[in-house]
């Protein structure tokens, strides 16, 4: 792609240049139309890729919506200046101006008209305002997008008093107030009585009401008007007879209206009596087709004109033709901006469906959907499946949204809902030229949105000329477009018996010990439930084995093979030339890997597709990157394309096996990882042409909203929710447990002579279990007061307790085998621990600590502090509320510890007072008198919340989307934080982007900033951290509806505005006495997948550093200014440009690698994997050039980083801890600060963990140590993993595999981890041979992980340990091998 885009070249307008460039394979002919058009040979398309112009995303220019009037008969002239959010209505009004301009008889009119997205772009802003000053008439329509309303308001104010007229149809209330004709003004919008404002207060009921009620209105108001005789009446009625006209939309009404205004208030034109006729109304809502001679109101009629058409071919006439509904916006019909719409219609009916176009005039489609796609008898839908090509949410277009009610219209109708994308803010050719894709407005209100209505495959089906600002088909996008809706419809029509399933595994690191990776997931139980279910359904899984265990067997063993070999099982091997044949972009894939087949899932002659078949069922194994294991590759700033036995998989899939759905089984694989743009994929996106034509289901993590977002957009997948395995608290073992009983002891002798005694075996076992790293300990035999010794036992009770309670996930989660009641009490006992003031819901801890007179944080504080009495009174509590919820759970389970009927149980547990039975619990304890009241709002609240932790959709969502259903969709998050999570087996999506951060994350995010400002202090000799280094995650912000951003935000002193909306694109500077302490400077390292789901963020961000480091301040109060100003000079550059603090991935690429050397291997030495994050990382985002994407700015991101004096990291949720998941510490720049650093000083390293209510920041050594001790060497977890067999040895090792990445980035891992770590599995001889003999492949990585912490230094040992381990991997490798000795 690179080579092919990077110089300019031209293409002339003639046929045989066009042949030709097709044939080398240039992949330009997507925008090219099929027929050369002839305004097209006029002038040649240049293809340049780079940020062209003003580096803005909209490079088009106003002058080609300008008509200046050769006016010669001296008649008065009207200007009129128009801004709107789409072009759909340039080429109607420059129509209308023409046609009124050639029979000159009373005025001449010019006019000049505005994209709202071009005034980004300050010389076009100004010569709009220039425009404003000899205008007559300002016109906008359609104004959303906050930062660009606010600059309309201020150019229109200044000129509103001497303009003619000013008409604003729907944009935001400060565009709407700016309305006036004669007497009527909404100057008072929102706040006056009269039925016309009451529209924009906030509906409760439904928000796109608002659109409804105003059309209902211009329906009835102007016949109502009419006799009134003020003339605020008549002006009032001349706004709405406007509105009419305008959304009318086609060059006659535009003509009217343009007189009836000009007629009625430009003064020059007052004697003159300028006829106009009333406007031509069209259908609210209908069924349009281009061929028909009306458009229909009732879709019977629309059906009987269908079946007598002749133009109809044979297939269309079929009883069995598939039937696709298509969703347009009625104001492109009546414009005439329909050749987009068409394209589709044809497209569709050529290759033999039949369609349903219904089309809406408001911004609520769900009416007409109900009203035409369902049939009204039966109930029964129309279509096979819906498309939508208007890019808007179902209900509520751009203004405001009512999922729930887009939702209910949709279950109804129960199709897949597509929802395609027209270009809105971009050309065609801008585009193509971009990296990033889609405009981030237009991903915000156009991709986010659709979303969260469950509606998927955001396919980029139509262009805008730049000239004329018509739509055009992209024909190349509308073939896949069409195919992939007609794919998901044949899955409603055929058979059960006849459809043929791909599931797809990962395996990562590429292992035979790791095939089947998912996170949390027991992936081959869970495939195996799966099939037994689809089997029982009807599908055709024929030869399926009886157990789960001898399906492993039967995929990851080649039968062919004497020995158990090292080779997976072959499913098919796949000839060069058929390869070629079958793969059209194989030829792309050469730059990267060479002539096909290569060396990776090749046998030299063939590319093989490992996995197995079972009747139409097909297990399949994905290919991994391919580079892991090439340092040279992984240095690489831009990832490699996919190689070649990655495509040949996805051909095999689709073209040999034929699958009528892919179902990727678990989180994550590569396919929605692989280059191209981050969103809007072209068909030179390698997403898009691996996935091809088949539909998509995708299994992923109900807590990984984020990636699963990236999975919707990249690979089009319908994702479906799993649940991570169910909590539990990671409780005490070995020496811990001894110090607990040891300090319950202390605690009923400590007023006798035996206290010393115990406070000396306490810190003794303490010393024992590696404690004295987190808690400063006397000397043995040293003697200390009552008093200190009070504070060294709270303080080692404070730490114990922090490890009993820690949640973890236990085992590994089954597909279909929802948590019993029991195995939901930790998680009940979390989502309890939480204040929702958002429901008036308290806290079961603050409804305790009230009880007994205290506040619940004040108990936090001193527990944290180790005071001995609350680290107790803080135990009492947490046992109680354990214990009330278990009481109230046990009494609505049944023998068998299934949840029974909640709803009756809880409906007679709750009637009495009396006998509730946590109140029965609580009368026991020191907590009796606990407010009754709050105690049954939160238990209620808890009954729901379990009903929903045992529901079990999974499977069902899985077989709704095998039969062309909807599956309703849900947020994805944790379930602790946000029950509507649950239950899982939705269709998850993540969230507004422009939602966050809440107020609610800006409160959280200021106290986890102050700990760590304190924290920082307290370490440094009471020094601000001048910069600190820290990530930014996808997943976590939309958990915690931005905590994280909220917190740099913070740091650098500026707070998030939001607009009527609700939504944030604004910041304001807070000033420094608030503050009341320095700005901080950050460098912020955002992952691959925030810079795709929240670019509107990154663009805020780099906003607010950019404005502190201009306001002028003193250097020692802020730091932003002080580095921007030292780093101006150093590089020779501007201050803003020096000031560039948000960086991430080139476009279209993920991660730093770190995580793949370590995971394989493949380094060196840190410098290596230091040089990775370099040049992986360092490309910055500029708000001053959204359009340019991510650019490079090594030196920047460099000196920023120098600057660091610490680097931090979030923990948001206690399913993912920091050695869970290697992303943690392919972030860390910990050991790098410290060689970019002039005095070569180590950046302290913290870790925010908000995973409890009891918010914390550690640092990153004791994140790792508590790590360590509740998970890696914690009996409960690790026996947790081994009852999951094969996949929980591989977990075991992976945990491992991370502590050794921790070492490598940062240094802070303990020798004594490794060294207990190998005391219990290796040491351990019955572990060790059931770690060998369950999955020896993940064995011999553990061994091999263990030599190689020794080999680099990270782990210091005895010489007969190390002995150890090298005849352990001897041993393993011949078992492996299948040597018997």
């Amino acid at each position: 792609m690179a080579s092919l885009v990077s110089s300019p070249f031209t293409l002339s307008g003639s046929k045989e240049a066009l042949s030709s460039l097709s044939q080398k394979h240039y992949f330009l002919h997507s925008f090219l139309p099929r027929k050369i058009n002839p305004t097209y040979s006029k002038f040649t398309l240049r293809v340049k890729c780079a940020a062209i112009g003003n580096g803005l995303f909209t490079q088009t220019t106003p002058e080609v919506r300008r008509i200046v009037p050769s006016n010669n008969q001296g008649l008065p002239t009207v200007k009129i200046v128009y801004v709107v959010l789409e072009a759909q209505y340039q080429s109607s009004l420059t129509a209308a101006v023409q046609a009124l301009n050639s029979n000159q008889t009373d005025a001449s009119y010019e006019v000049v008209g505005y994209l709202v997205e071009e005034l980004r772009d300050e010389a076009t802003y100004k010569t709009f305002c220039k425009d404003l000053e000899d205008a007559n008439i300002f016109i906008g329509s359609l104004i959303f997008v906050e930062e660009l309303a606010l600059k309309v308001k201020a150019a229109v104010e200044k000129e509103r008093d001497r303009l003619d007229a000013v008409l604003v149809f729907p944009s935001m209330p400060e565009v709407m107030r700016l309305n006036k004709l004669g007497s009527f003004s909404m100057s008072q919008l929102g706040q006056s009585k009269s039925p016309f404002f009451q529209l924009f207060k906030r509906k409760k009921q439904s928000s796109a009401g608002f659109a409804d009620s105003m059309l209902k209105l211009v329906r009835t108001l102007p016949k109502v008007l009419k006799y009134l005789p003020s003339d605020k009446a008549q002006d009032a009625r001349l706004y709405i007879l406007s509105l009419q006209f305008w959304l009318g939309g086609s060059p006659d009404n535009l003509q009217n209206f343009l007189k009836m205004i000009s007629g009625s208030y430009v003064p020059a034109l007052k004697g003159t009596k300028i006829k106009y006729s009333d406007p031509v109304l069209y259908l609210d809502s209908g069924v349009w087709h281009p061929l028909a001679p009306c458009m229909y109101d009732d879709v019977k009629e629309y059906m009987n004109w269908y079946d007598t058409r002749r133009d109809a071919n044979e297939k269309l006439k079929s009883p069995n033709a598939p039937i696709i509904g298509l969703v347009l916006q009625r104001s492109h019909i009546v414009t005439g901006d329909e050749s987009h719409y068409v394209a589709v219609i044809m497209e569709l009916e050529a290759r033999g469906a039949k369609v349903i176009p219904i089309f809406a005039g408001g911004l609520d489609f769900s009416g007409p959907v109900e009203r035409y796609l369902i049939d009204p008898v039966t109930k029964k839908p129309f279509v096979h499946s819906v498309v939508s090509l208007t890019g808007f949410a179902l209900v509520g277009g751009p203004a405001r949204q009512d999922h729930p009610r887009a939702i209910e219209a949709l279950m109804k109708l129960d199709v897949p809902y597509i929802v395609a994308l027209p270009l809105v803010f971009q050309t065609t050719e801008e585009w193509l030229n971009s990296t990033l894709g889609l405009h981030p407005i237009q991903v915000a209100l156009q991709v986010a949105l659709p979303e969260l209505d469950g509606g998927m495959e955001p396919i980029v089906f139509a262009g805008r000329d730049p000239r004329t600002g018509k739509s055009h088909a992209l024909h190349k996008r509308v073939e896949q477009l069409c195919t992939r809706a007609i794919r998901w419809a044949e899955l409603k029509r055929k058979s059960k018996t006849e459809k043929r399933v791909a599931i797809t595994v990962f395996s990562f690191p590429p292992d035979k010990g790791n095939v089947g990776t998912a996170a949390y997931l027991n992936v081959f139980s869970s495939i195996f439930s799966v099939l037994q279910d689809l089997k029982r359904d009807g599908y055709n899984v024929e030869g399926l084995p009886e157990t789960s265990e001898a399906l492993i067997e039967e995929v990851i063993h080649d039968k062919e093979a004497q020995f158990s070999s090292p080779n997976l099982n072959v499913a098919y091997k796949m000839g060069v030339r058929e390869y070629q044949s079958l793969t059209p972009y194989a030829n792309a894939l050469e730059e990267s890997w060479g002539k096909p087949p290569g060396n990776l899932n090749s046998d030299g002659e063939n590319l093989l597709v490992y996995g197995k078949q079972y009747g139409n069922v097909f297990i399949g194994v994905q290919p991994t990157f391919g580079y892991e294991g090439d340092p040279m590759r992984l240095l690489f700033s831009k990832s490699a394309s996919p190689h070649h036995g990655f495509a040949a998989y996805y051909s095999f899939v689709e073209k040999i096996f034929k699958a009528d759905a892919v179902l990727h089984f678990g989180t994550h694989g590569s396919l929605e990882f692989m280059p191209g743009k981050q969103v809007g994929m072209s068909d030179v996106c390698y997403p898009d042409s691996l996935i091809g034509n088949i539909p998509n289901v995708y299994y992923y993590a109900a807590n990984n909203p984020s990636e699963a977002t990236i999975a919707k957009r990249r690979s089009y997948a319908n994702t479906i929710s799993y649940l991570t395995p169910p909590a539990e608290n990671a409780g005490l073992y070995k020496g811990l447990k001894q110090l607990s009983e040891l300090i319950s002891s202390y605690q009923s002798l400590k007023d006798t002579g035996r206290g010393p005694q115990i406070v000396s075996s306490i810190i003794s076992t303490a010393k024992q279990c590696n404690l004295d790293k987190d808690v400063e300990l006397p000397d043995e035999g040293q003697e200390i007061t009552a008093q200190e010794r009070d504070l060294v036992v709270g303080k080692v009770y404070s730490k114990i307790m922090e490890i009993e309670s820690r949640l973890l996930p236990c085992g590994l989660h089954v597909i279909g085998e929802p948590p019993s009641a029991i195995e939901a009490i930790a998680t009940l006992v979390n989502i309890a621990a939480l204040d929702r003031p958002e429901d008036e819901i308290s806290s079961l801890p603050s409804i305790l600590a009230e009880t007994v007179g205290r506040n619940i944080e004040d108990i936090y504080r001193g527990s944290d502090k180790g005071i001995l009495k609350d680290v107790e009174l803080l135990r009492q509590i947490t046992e109680a509320s354990r214990g009330a919820i278990s009481a109230f759970v046990e009494r609505t389970t049944n023998k068998k510890g299934q949840v029974v009927d909640v709803a009756d149980k809880l409906s007679s547990i709750l009637g009495f007072g009396i006998n509730e039975p946590w109140v029965q619990y609580l009368s026991n304890t020191k907590f009796y008198r606990a407010d009754r009241d709050k105690l049954r709002k939160l238990f209620e609240f808890l009954g729901e919340c379990l009903k929903l932790i045992v529901a079990d959709n999974e499977l069902g969502s899985l077989k709704q989307a095998l039969a062309g259903k909807y599956v309703e969709p849900g947020p994805g998050g944790d379930p602790i934080r946000n029950p509507k999570v649950l239950p899982t087996g939705k269709n998850i999506h993540a969230l507004d982007p422009q939602a966050i951060p809440t107020t609610a994350a800006m409160q959280s995010a200021k106290v986890v900033v102050d700990r760590l400002i304190e924290r920082q202090k307290a370490d440094n000799g009471g020094n601000y951290p001048e910069t600190v280094a820290l990530v930014l995650w996808g997943t976590d912000n939309i958990k915690t509806y931005g905590e994280s951003l909220a917190q740099v935000l913070w740091m650098i002193g500026v707070r998030p505005v939001a607009d009527t909306f609700g939504r944030v694109n604004r910041v304001e500077p807070v000033d420094l006495e608030e503050l009341g302490r320095p700005r901080i400077d950050v460098v912020v390292n955002c992952s691959g997948v925030f810079r795709d789901l929240f670019i509107n963020q990154m663009n805020l961000l780099d906003r607010a550093v950019k404005m502190v480091a201009e306001l002028d301040e003193p250097a020692e109060m802020n730091y932003v200014r002080k580095h921007a100003i030292e780093q101006a000079e150093a590089l020779g550059i501007d201050v803003r440009e020096a000031a560039t603090r948000v960086f991430s991935n080139a476009s279209g690429s993920y991660s730093s690698n770190i995580n793949l050397a370590v995971e394989n291997s493949s380094w060196n030495d840190e410098k290596q994997l230091q040089d990775m994050y370099l040049s992986r990382k360092s490309f910055a985002f500029d708000c001053d050039a959204p359009g340019a994407g991510m650019t490079e700015k090594r030196n920047v991101f460099e000196m920023a980083l120098s600057t660091a004096d610490a680097t931090f990291q979030n923990l948001d949720s206690s399913e993912i801890s920091l050695t869970d998941v290697s992303h943690y510490f392919d972030s860390d720049p910990t050991n790098l600060v410290q060689n970019l650093r002039k005095d070569g000083k180590k950046p302290s390293a913290y870790v925010a963990d908000t995973t409890t209510a009891n918010a914390q920041v550690r640092t990153l050594s004791e994140t790792v140590r508590l790590d360590a001790r509740t998970k890696l060497l914690n009996p409960k977890w690790y026996e947790g993993m081994m009852s999951s067999g094969y996949e929980g040895v591989r977990e075991i090792e992976k945990r491992l595999t991370n502590t050794v990445g921790w070492s490598a980035t940062s240094g802070q891992v303990d020798n004594w981890v490794y060294e207990e770590a190998n005391t219990t599995f290796i040491e351990d001889e019955e572990m060790l041979n059931r770690l060998m003999n369950t999955n020896p492949n993940s064995f011999r990585k553990m061994v091999q992980t263990f030599l190689e912490a020794n080999g680099r230094g990270y782990w210091e040992t005895s010489e007969h340990n190390i002995e150890r381990l090298r005849q352990l991997y001897s041993e393993v490798e011949d078992k492996i091998e299948g040597i018997d000795r």
